[in-house]
């Protein structure tokens, strides 16, 4: 099937549930399935012992009622005597099994966490995804919280369910065996039931679940709506506090506000959808609460009034009932929970599906892609470009370039030309054209944007950024400093701070070009990188491409005045109808230049 550029190629319907345990089965079957197959085991192991403990101290309970119905103190102090080591493994059990279970949610989390961010980050899909997913916002909040719901209460309901189905087995059979059957008659004739108390436990069991079903379904959808609401919310926050100085230079405090009030109304309005649905919910489950405890005493009571039954026989089988019907309507009293945890599996199976889109063969099935090689030679080739917007409308018409080694390449044009678009395609994140890009090969090369990145941790860590571990003396680093008009920050080299709200749109230029002066790239493309920064110190760190960086090839996009004195070419992107053609002439620097810096 074929697709258009701005309409992915549609994508076969997908059970999300079978979607995500192919996915996160992983843990169990990759490197990290020794480890996990241990914790399951630990993890049943004392399940299996809990369940075990509760037999125990069923059995106690009617041994200690008969005593007290035979008012024999000799059989009470016995059996009380034995209640601390059945209390004692019933603790340690339990306590075995909390910390088994959430070690092995930790790690199954962290499985799934690392596989996810990995992918997202991998490839630049994290850049490509807000051009090719935009309805699918806020991954950071699918892969840190939807995740952590779709992975913990997972292991709670599977150990659960384990239990559930074992402790009605077993308790069951207690049933069957201490409460045996019954007989009475109606209208005239006798009715004879074997093991009443097992077939009334089970029936009540799928009473109150089908009842829980039918009242909760629609619970998944509204809890869905609420996630995806909540998770707009915090991107509309995030978003305002990341342009916090823009919007409070132009004043748009009000329509801000206006903003951030509409996005939670709709919070508001999906909330209320939950809040009705689980209202209904709630008269089930409380209607069964109330009941829960005095079914199996009602049931007991013809039996104990008969004879048939001791006390201690019926704070047994009361017991077991309880134990059964609990085993049985696992599902009722986890319905809420149930519908959270599938509604974020769904947004995870969905965040995962979106990532495989990204993969550009995914998405643009039938279109050529701008193919990135490797050159023979030490130039940077491009060969037959056009590049086009996800509309399809192209930008720039079979553009043929060679750029030599250590040629300093300025790249102007009118706006919209697509000089940026140009620079996204060098760096492999605009993959809709056609045509050829080579670089050579094993040669590394840096892309300096108008605004750098700075990341959390020291001064020296942001300046050394991408390779944070290189092999560079501080000695290196107060140079660049310095040769940069940094150097009155030296000593904060080693300090830790919000370095992104710290500097200056003109201090992250700097920094940048500190990271050019320190590790030497080869082959270094920028992007109005001096666009905050004076004239003077403009020319200042331009002239590192004249003296310390003059082996370094250059590709440079700008429009200020004074960018042409550094450097060697000029290409310039002119609109046309089929798109912008490249027109390149060499440079030569000014007289004012070559008086000053003769």
């Amino acid at each position: 099937m074929n697709t258009t550029p701005d309409e992915p190629a549609e994508t076969p319907i997908r059970s999300r549930s079978r979607a995500f345990f192919a996915m996160a089965r992983g843990f169990w079957t990759g490197p990290s399935a020794r480890r996990a197959w241990l914790l399951t085991i630990v993890v049943l192991a004392f399940a299996f012992a809990q369940i075990a403990a509760q037999v125990g101290i069923n059995g106690w309970n009617r041994l200690f009622f008969d005593a007290l119905e035979r008012k024999d103190v000799g059989a009470v102090v016995t059996t009380v005597s034995l209640l601390p080591l059945l209390l004692g493994v019933a603790s340690f059990t339990m306590s075995g099994l909390v910390v088994s279970r959430m070690l092995l949610q930790v790690r199954w989390r962290e499985w799934l966490t690392n596989k996810l961010a990995g992918w997202w980050i991998a490839d630049q899909r994290y850049y490509r995804l807000g051009f090719l997913a935009t309805e699918h916002s806020a991954p950071e909040f699918r892969i840190a919280e939807d995740v952590r719901i779709s992975t913990e209460p997972l292991v709670e309901f599977a150990i659960g369910l384990i239990s559930a189905a074992v402790t009605a087995l077993t308790f069951a059979a207690i049933l069957w065996t201490v409460a045996g059957s019954i007989t009475f008659e109606v209208a005239g004739r006798t009715v004879f039931i074997p093991a009443y108390m097992a077939i009334a436990a089970v029936v009540y069991a799928v009473v109150a679940s089908l009842a829980a079903y039918f009242v909760g379904r629609a619970l998944v959808g509204k809890v869905a709506d609420k996630n995806e609401t909540e998770a707009l919310f915090r991107a509309e926050m995030t978003r305002l506090r990341e342009n916090a100085e823009s919007i409070a230079l132009i004043k748009g405090d009000a329509d801000e506000r206006a903003s951030v009030r509409d996005t939670y109304r709709n919070v508001v309005v999906a909330w209320m959808a939950v809040v009705r649905r689980q209202g209904f919910l709630a008269l089930v489950l409380n209607t069964n609460g109330a009941l829960f405890p005095i079914v199996p005493l009602l049931l007991a009571a013809p039996k104990y009034l008969s004879g048939d039954l001791s006390l201690g026989a019926v704070m047994q089988v009361a017991a077991a009932f309880s134990a059964v019907q609990a085993a049985l309507i696992w599902f009722v009293d986890n319905f809420v929970r149930l519908s959270e945890w599938y509604a974020s599996v769904v947004r995870v199976d969905e965040f995962a599906q979106t990532l495989e889109e990204v993969d550009i063969g995914a998405i643009m099935e039938d279109e050529q892609q701008i193919q990135l090689g490797e050159s023979d030679d030490d130039a940077i080739h491009i060969d037959n470009l056009s590049l086009a917007h996800r509309n399809g409308r192209i930008v720039i018409d079979d553009a043929s370039i060679r750029i030599e080694q250590g040629e300093k390449v300025l790249i102007a044009g009118e706006s919209g030309t697509g000089k940026s678009t140009l620079i996204r395609a060098l760096a492999g994140l605009w993959p809709w054209g056609s045509g050829r890009i080579a670089f050579p090969k094993n040669v590394r090369y840096a892309f300096v944007p108008q605004k750098p990145y700075m990341p959390r941790g020291t001064l020296k860590d942001v300046l050394l950024y991408p390779e944070s571990d290189a092999p560079v003396t501080e000695d290196v680093i107060r140079a660049a400093m310095a040769r940069c008009g940094l150097d009155y920050m030296v000593k904060r080299l080693n300090e830790e701070d919000d370095w992104d709200r710290v500097l200056s749109g003109g201090e992250r230029q700097r920094v940048a070009f500190c990271r050019l002066l320190i590790h030497r790239p080869p082959i270094i493309i920028m992007d109005e990188a001096t666009a905050a920064l004076d004239e003077g110190s403009q020319d200042s760190l331009l002239s590192l491409f004249e003296k310390e960086l003059a082996g370094s090839t250059l590709i440079s996009v700008g429009h200020r005045p004074g960018l042409e004195d550094f450097h060697t070419r000029k290409v310039t992107l002119v609109r046309r109808p089929a798109g912008a053609h490249m027109q390149s002439s060499p440079l030569r620097k000014s007289l004012w230049k070559l008086l000053a810096n003769p």
